[in-house]
């Protein structure tokens, strides 16, 4: 069985990510977000990281220590998010503990990636938008939306 860690900050990247658990049904499902109040929409286990953004950085080391915790000790195989910081801190310990990593940038950047979904191209496996406009050759790939 096939431990997922599935990340996103709370509000829009949140209700995105919950509209995709259906797709790790099997699988040893593992949630993290920023907001405690959020353990009610799952029943699974949920790790809760400091909210923190590019601004915050005493906030923003805490929280990628925070994440680094979790991964270490889970080791998940698969690390999926729909952003935004704490997204972007578990793919890039996930892969450097061996998981494949899936990026979902926000449906919210509909006229550019996110400042973290643009960084993610270097770490992701598979590096998603959901507006297909934003795709190409040397961009995110297009295959929906989830909202």
């Amino acid at each position: 069985m096939k431990t997922v860690l599935a990340v996103a900050s709370a509000g829009g990247h949140w209700i995105q990510l919950l509209r995709l658990k259906p797709a790790f049904e099997g699988a040893k499902l593992h949630f993290m977000t920023t907001n405690q109040d959020l353990s009610k929409d799952v029943a699974e286990t949920l790790y809760v990281v400091t909210d923190a953004n590019i601004w915050e950085k005493l906030k923003l080391i805490k929280m990628f220590m925070q994440v680094a915790w979790v991964v270490i000790k889970l080791r998940p195989d698969i690390v999926i998010t729909t952003g935004a910081a704490p997204g972007f801190a578990a793919i890039l310990f996930g892969k450097l503990f061996g998981a494949k990593t899936i990026w979902l940038d926000s449906i919210a950047n509909a006229e550019e990636l996110s400042n973290s979904g643009k960084k993610a191209k270097k770490i992701a496996d598979v590096w998603l938008t959901q507006w297909e406009h934003l795709a190409g050759e040397k961009g995110p790939s297009f295959k929906g939306k989830v909202l």
